[in-house]
């Protein structure tokens, strides 16, 4: 007789680059073809609007950067601090800190005798692993990676940033507006769905509040250039 099986396939392992990847991509296209609009409505050339976009570039890539790993850092601060505590009362208070496991066991649907009995083998077994897991929420899919995080959302920030300014460098300065908004909805909507997708989530939402977001700021630093003229 064969045995059934089935695989199957999460996506929480995912979350710590997949947050910085899209994020940081989402930033750049949102802040750079926003920073290009912006200028192109005040009336610049296209010598103007090139450098102020290859600028917006460097400096929100450096920013994600830095931005990323100082947050990152400081959530992997607290996980160390909160692992060394949880060793000392595990040192000093071993059957205090079973008893608490055995308390979330029976919180969460064990009956009192089974709790106490999964409490002791996984104490046996890895005492300051299951009170990373169970008690704190720390595993890990999960653990903070600031390096990782920081080169993503930098690489990831340039790439997204590089498309409007690609655009603005191949359009003329006439129609270097609706280019470069074209341009940056599609890539947004694109960006939404594959985000969501990866995640396991629905494609359309997903490209749909990206998209939404993007557009709005867009508009807003248009009509910022148009009502002000101000000259880059």
């Amino acid at each position: 007789m064969s045995r059934l099986t089935h695989s199957e396939t999460h996506t929480l392992h995912r979350v710590g680059w997949l947050r910085a990847a899209i994020l940081g991509a989402n930033d750049g296209i949102v802040s750079t073809a926003s920073l290009l609009v912006g200028v192109a409505a005040a009336g610049s050339g296209k010598p103007e609007i090139l450098v102020a976009g290859l600028a917006g570039l460097m400096a929100g890539a450096m920013s994600m950067a830095a931005g990323e790993y100082v947050s990152v850092s400081s959530q992997t601060d607290a996980e160390r601090a909160d692992t060394a505590r949880e060793r000392a009362e595990i040192e000093e208070h071993p059957e205090d800190e079973q008893k608490e496991l055995e308390d979330i066991y029976a919180a969460r649907g064990l009956d009192r005798h089974l709790a106490r009995l999964v409490a002791e083998q996984l104490t046996a077994h890895d005492a300051l692993g299951a009170h990373l897991r169970d008690e704190l929420g720390i595993s890990e899919s999960l653990t903070a990676r600031p390096v990782q995080a920081a080169l993503v959302s930098a690489l990831t920030f340039a790439s997204g940033a590089a498309l409007p300014l690609l655009v603005a460098l191949v359009s003329p300065l006439a129609s270097a507006l609706p280019m470069i908004g074209g341009a940056t909805v599609v890539a947004l909507a694109l960006l939404g769905a594959v985000g969501a997708a990866a995640g396991g989530a629905g494609r359309w939402r997903g490209a749909a509040r990206v998209t939404f977001w993007g557009v709005l700021a867009m508009a807003a630093t248009a009509a910022v250039g148009a009502l002000f003229g101000v000259m880059v």
